[in-house]
């Protein structure tokens, strides 16, 4: 660089990116789709959100739940199952299901690290920066028909009995939300951050998903009034609290639920 020029904002915004891709969002991007199922399910489960006995999904079921392949989950349910960490039963009343004394040393085996923790508080932040953006555009360019869909994905998430069932509409809710935004292939953008951070939520109780849902009743009745701060301050709360309630949060201190 000559001396006395400074770095253009271009070139400090490519270098701030180069910065994270190589350290510690490599370290998310190095660990199997496989590894990263197991993770998932054995934090749920050392954090009390998965109870022992509890029946998962079948493989369709948490393989779109948990946003991988079906061949991913069933590769993962057979690894926790060799490690006894679920268990499965034939016949009727049969499936998978969590281990009535999973292993502890194992589940804290396979927790994310401290690294991890950091990196995905990072990828929070980014879907917090576009989720401001879509939705204020969102409440300018959405279409009746558009708000319909929103309305009756908020009903399907009401109306949910299971985590894997509540994903796959909210999934569907956020993405048409940013669709909504008429923002072209920033929309893609979006959608890149949000599976981003999706590989990395949990299996949470239905209770705790249906009190989220309020907010997208909240943001869905904003955007029909065309109140941009309004629908901005309830997408930046939605996902601000992921700081707290995403497995980082909850796992930093040491202190998992019984």
């Amino acid at each position: 660089m000559t001396t006395g020029t400074a770095p253009s904002e271009r070139a400090l915004t490519e270098a701030a990116g180069s910065a994270i891709d190589e350290g510690v969002l490599a370290g998310i991007d190095r660990r199997s789709a496989i590894d990263a199922v197991r993770l998932r399910i054995s934090t749920a489960i050392l954090l009390g959100l998965l109870r022992p006995g509890e029946r998962l999904p079948d493989q369709k079921e948490l393989a779109l739940g948990l946003s991988v392949s079906p061949i991913t989950a069933r590769r993962a349910l057979t690894n926790l199952a060799e490690q006894g960490i679920v268990v499965r039963r034939r016949g009727r009343g049969g499936g998978t299901f969590v281990a009535d004394e999973p292993p502890r040393q194992l589940l804290q085996e396979l927790t994310a690290g401290p690294e991890e923790f950091t990196a995905i508080h990072r990828l929070v932040d980014r879907r917090l920066l576009f989720e401001c953006t879509v939705t204020h555009y969102a409440a300018l360019n959405a279409s009746e028909e558009q708000l319909e869909e929103l309305d009756r994905l908020t009903r399907r998430m009401a109306g949910a009995t299971g985590w894997s069932e509540y994903h796959q509409a909210d999934d569907e809710f956020h993405r048409l939300v940013a669709r909504c935004s008429g923002m072209g292939t920033a929309v893609d953008e979006y959608n890149h951050a949000l599976a981003d951070l999706y590989a990395y939520f949990l299996p949470y109780p239905i209770e705790h998903l249906h009190n989220s849902n309020r907010d997208h009743v909240r943001l869905v009745e904003a955007l029909r009034a065309r109140d941009v701060l309004a629908a901005v301050d309830v997408s930046r709360r939605h996902v601000a609290i992921l700081h707290r309630t995403m497995f980082m949060g909850l796992l930093e201190d040491g202190q998992p639920n019984p």
